[in-house]
């Protein structure tokens, strides 16, 4: 990764010393090198870069951001935020995500510690990271995934591998039968009408399961060659989303560019255009009309309404266009929020129209 928007090797905070701990490869070594370098240049206050975003699925209200340096809850629409202290303050989280039923439960993702869960919104933290390793390698967790028909199974991508918990993230398991070139999990998508069905992006592609995690296949037919050199580190493949109406499409967010299959992975299309070479960290769609997309990407946002067919940038607003996170409300689908490296975070009520920041202003800390 060259960019300085990761969610591809969203360990590139990870401090120079861990190298040591993960043996990576020398070629990794040194794009791990470059990435930390671009990002410190990007940033500013370490409260400023937003690594992830979470939001209630019911009340609007309710906002998580994980920045550099802490996680915030607001409860006020982002007018003012509580600073989690606690278990949560002795670790580096990057990444979030509520329960979609049981929506007081919050999953941490972290840098090294597996995964932290809240019961009751925040408000007590217990380390959940029994199994979530390799060997003597900790996971740095990049997403953590609800199954909806029944969110006791939990789904984590992490720099080790795919891993499954059936007891709501007490304890882990492996799941990587299948994926023999890649240990890189870089994010998770389930097929909303068939929850089987799972995608993972990872550092060389995309891998599908049909049986719930018991194997994968590699299907990354038009994305990666068959015979790339270093095919496990060909392709990084930062987001995934599923069209919730018609779930043999998926798109997949890339460091070159989005890609769309219309056969549930089997073939890939490079979408060209504005975006054929963009590095996107996020893509979202809306639910509520999912031949709309957005895509956050190293230095825009970018929005189309046919399927990505055209594109129109929609940064009206955004004084900071390295876009690190994006997530739209669930409960109003004009409304989105992006993270940036080092500018803090963004709203929108407009669909994009228009944007203001959301200083992260303390009212308390827990």
């Amino acid at each position: 990764m060259l960019d300085s928007s990761p969610r591809f090797f969203s360990f590139v905070q990870t401090p120079p010393s861990l190298f040591r701990t993960f043996h990576f490869p020398f070629s990794t070594c040194i794009c791990l090198i470059t990435a930390i370098v671009l990002q410190f240049a990007a940033c500013g206050q370490r409260s400023d870069t937003i690594v992830s975003i979470a939001l209630h699925p019911t009340k609007s209200n309710i906002i998580y951001v994980a920045t550099d340096e802490a996680v915030y809850k607001s409860s006020d629409t982002g007018e003012t935020w509580t600073r989690f202290a606690g278990e949560l303050a002795r670790t580096r989280v990057i990444s979030l995500a509520i329960d979609p039923k049981l929506s007081a439960t919050v999953f941490a993702g972290t840098m090294g510690d597996g995964t932290y869960k809240s019961p009751d919104g925040g408000r007590n933290w217990y380390q959940f990271n029994a199994g979530i390793q390799k060997g003597t390698i900790s996971a740095i967790v990049n997403q953590v995934v609800f199954n909806p028909r029944g969110t006791e199974m939990v789904y984590a991508a992490t720099t080790v591998g795919v891993f499954r918990s059936l007891d709501g993230g007490r304890n882990w398991v492996e799941r990587m039968v299948g994926m023999n070139e890649v240990n890189f999990v870089v994010s998770l998508a389930m097929d909303p009408q068939r929850p089987n069905v799972l995608y993972a992006g990872t550092t060389g592609g995309v891998y599908r399961t049909i049986n719930g995690t018991e194997s994968w296949e590699k299907k990354s037919s038009g994305m990666v060659a068959a015979d790339a050199k270093m095919a496990s580190m060909a392709l990084g493949v930062n987001g995934l989303a599923v069209d919730p109406t018609n779930s043999d499409v998926v798109y997949a967010g890339t460091t070159k560019g989005l890609y769309k299959s219309k056969d549930q992975g089997e073939h890939w299309e490079k979408i060209e255009g504005s975006i054929q070479d963009s590095y996107v960290s996020a893509i979202q769609l809306d639910p509520s009309q999912p031949s709309t997309l957005y895509l956050a990407t190293s230095d825009r946002v970018q929005k189309s309404e046919d399927s990505g067919v055209t594109w129109y940038s929609k940064v009206n607003g955004l004084d900071a266009t390295s876009i690190r996170s994006l997530q739209i409300s669930p409960s109003n689908t004009q409304v989105l929020y992006v993270g940036t490296n080092g500018g803090g975070l963004y709203r929108t009520a407009d669909a994009g129209e228009s944007w203001s920041r959301l200083p992260l202003i303390p009212a308390s800390a827990l």
